[in-house]
């Protein structure tokens, strides 16, 4: 429990004294709660409370799930598991609001008054100790001091501790960013499919709050990349969009994020949890797309006001408008199939459903704005489709009227379904209410009411006796369909922490070494006897039989690591070359590494949340590529999957090129790359 804080910065006292003169004959009054910091700090002390409780309650019954194995106490635990998410997400959500600036939440009706969007809440997870595993795996596989490596520990476990809150911008996004980037270091270098790390990743579910845990390491990074996605929906939803720079902000945020949601629907399989399941992500997809198209819609009618007579803009402002709700009602069929309707909240699919009507009424509207206040003169051509055609066999659909009367009929027909589509919305609104403190989308729909009805009264006449037409539906399209985007995950080159293990082309678990000297070796006639090749680190490519190198028991295929005892792991060809043809009559002294072949991989167990798409991998490496780094980082190969099957039979080496096809997944490690340099015989 957080405790209210009291104001202790200059001033304070004197405001304080103030108000005890002002207030003085109130008996038991709180002078600092008349003050807006007090009431700030008050708001945040009542929403730790409440997301304490919150926290308590989800123990309570996150352990009753877990011990029961009665299927309906299950699902009255997820149930419940289900609402304390919820509400966690808007205390959060809340909280996040008052720390951004303590803005008044409670925005008053008026032109300013925006369409909510969906946000998604981030996924949470436990804490977790790398430090035992890693420390077993450098000592017992590396044969390295781990207690030398307590600082890169360290900077791990603070690295994800602060990225289990980030910040909702750009920096959160980089965080979150540099540890994915991470975790594909510790895949290419930590884990095997021989041996278990013995670690249990824990996420909570994003939609429902069920709690999941696995020991892949793909459960990570899915999560982190789900969470890269959500915070993307949590930038576009707090841009201002009543400017077109706000606007165009929000499209960028909504396509990263259905970028994201794709990559993961794409490349992951038979996910532990409902949210990161192909339906779930399918539909997630499509609400960022959707949203995106709304601002669109939203950056195009920001000039609408200075141009109400144009019909042509009008008119393509009405399609638009038809295209957002084309996209809303895609979205809503989305999440009430099965089994996404099951754990999509209520809240979401009732918000969805009143959009598509909402919009579907604003094409009708801005449909009898062209129709009042256009002329004939300046309207499409007869080619360019604005209606849809009334029956399915029919080619194109009814043209627009040129005698004014006509138009004023048409006008008051689309006015007409406006406000019955608006009176719709409102209905299924009020049916379900949306769980937030500020209900701003009501306060938007019965705006637009109220400006149709107006404008509808203005075209009402007292000899108006004929039934009025039906007003034909509105033709969707867009003049910009925003696209899926990918989230940037390799923008910035990223340090591996553990660089100091060696290259991860043969110093990872995946690989099996001997180490083996110091070795001394002594030039003779002919030199030392052996062929180096390669940088990073230096391989001895032949041994001459009978010379020196192969009388100290130096092997074709061994590492040089170590030089008169300076460590050579990320050595350059040159460098490695230099200080061997330095070294004189007296000799060298070497430390090599021989490579090992590899086990046959134990079975992971279940099989079933292990498996991955098609090929394994990601489709190619560009999608998740890292630029080579300078000496003491590496470039790992990215994985995206629950556990890939390794390739039996593979040995050591560095990555091989990105394939070109990028239809086909990137090939495993295969023999040590050709020379850095021409090859330099000792």
């Amino acid at each position: 429990m957080i405790l209210e804080e009291r104001s202790e910065g200059p001033g304070a006292g004197e405001d304080s004294a103030g108000l005890q003169a002002a207030g003085s004959t109130l008996q038991g009054s709180d002078p600092l709660a008349q003050t807006p910091h007090s009431r700030l700090q008050s708001r945040r002390a009542r929403i730790h409370q409440q997301i304490g409780k919150e926290l308590r309650v989800r123990a309570g019954a996150e352990n009753l799930y877990r011990a029961t194995s009665n299927s309906r106490v299950r699902e009255t635990v997820a149930l419940e598991l289900s609402y304390v998410n919820s509400n966690l997400q808007l205390l959060k959500e809340e909280l996040e609001g008052l720390s951004g600036g303590g803005v008044d939440v409670d925005q008053p009706e008026g032109e300013g008054v925006a369409v909510p969007m969906i946000p998604l809440g981030l996924k949470e997870t436990k804490e977790l100790d790398w430090a035992t595993p890693l420390k077993e795996l450098i000592s017992g596989h590396f044969g390295e001091d781990s207690t030398s490596y307590e600082a890169e520990i360290r900077e791990l476990e603070g690295l994800r501790q602060a990225m289990r809150t980030p910040s909702r911008d750009e920096a959160g996004l980089e965080l979150l960013t540099a540890y994915y980037n991470q975790l594909c270091f510790l895949d290419a270098r930590f884990f095997s499919p021989a041996q278990s790390l013995r670690i249990f990743f824990h996420w909570y579910d994003s939609l429902t709050g069920v709690p999941a845990q696995q020991r892949a390491l793909a459960f990570e990074k899915g999560s982190v990349l789900f969470n890269i996605g959500a915070l993307h929906t949590q930038i576009g939803a707090r841009q201002d969009r009543s400017c077109a720079e706000g606007a165009s902000r929000a499209v960028k945020a909504f396509q990263r994020a259905a970028g994201a949601f794709s990559l993961l629907r794409e490349n992951f399989s038979h996910a532990p949890s409902p949210d990161m399941s192909a339906a779930s992500l399918s539909a997630l997809e499509q609400l960022m797309s959707a949203q995106a198209q709304e601002c669109v819609f939203e950056g195009l009618s920001l000039s609408a006001p200075a141009t109400p007579h144009d019909c042509l803009a009008q008119l393509h402002l009405a399609q638009e408008a038809a295209q957002v709700a084309a996209e809303y009602r895609l979205v809503h069929q989305a999440m009430a199939q099965p089994p996404v309707r099951d754990y999509m909240p209520a809240s979401w699919c009732t918000l969805v459903h009143v959009k598509a009507e909402h919009f579907r009424a604003l094409a009708h509207y801005h449909a009898a704005l062209a129709l009042c206040n256009g002329s004939p003169e300046g309207e499409p051509p007869a080619r360019e489709q604005i209606f849809q055609p009334l029956a399915p066999n029919e080619p194109h659909g009814p043209t627009l009227p040129q005698q004014p009367e006509e138009r004023r009929k048409l006008a008051k027909a689309h006015l007409k379904r406006t406000i019955l589509g608006q009176e719709e919305a409102l209905r299924l609104h009020a049916l379900c209410r949306v769980p937030r403190t500020v209900d701003l989308l009501q306060a938007v729909v019965a705006q637009a009411l109220r400006c149709s009805l107006a404008k509808y009264s203005e075209l009402e006449r007292e000899d108006d006796f004929f039934e009025a037409a039906e007003a034909p539906a509105i033709q969707p399209k867009t003049c910009h369909k925003p696209q899926v985007r990918m989230p940037s995950l390799n923008q910035a080159t990223v340090a591996d922490i553990f660089h100091r293990l060696g290259p991860l082309s043969v110093f990872s678990a995946k690989n099996r070494w001997r180490l083996a000297g110091p070795v001394h070796v002594t030039p003779g006639e002919g030199g030392f006897g052996f062929t180096l090749r390669g940088d990073s680190p230096v391989l001895i490519a032949a041994v001459v039989p009978g010379g020196q190198a192969a009388e100290a028991g130096l092997k074709e295929g061994d590492y040089i690591v170590s030089v008169n005892g300076q460590p050579c792991k990320w050595g350059k060809h040159a460098e490695v070359v230099a200080q061997l043809r330095a070294a004189g009559e007296a000799g060298v002294s070497l430390q090599v590494v021989s490579p090992l072949p590899s086990p046959e991989p134990r079975s992971t167990g279940d099989r079933r949340l292990a498996l991955l798409g098609p090929g394994g991998l990601l489709r190619s490496q560009r999608k998740c590529a890292f630029e080579t780094p300078a000496p003491g980082r590496a470039s790992p190969r990215s994985f995206l999957g629950w556990s890939c099957k390794a390739k039996r039979g593979k040995t050591q080496g560095c990555p091989p090129p990105v394939p070109a096809d990028p239809a086909r997944p990137a090939p495993e490690p295969g023999p040590a790359p050709g020379p850095a340099e021409h090859p330099a015989c000792l």
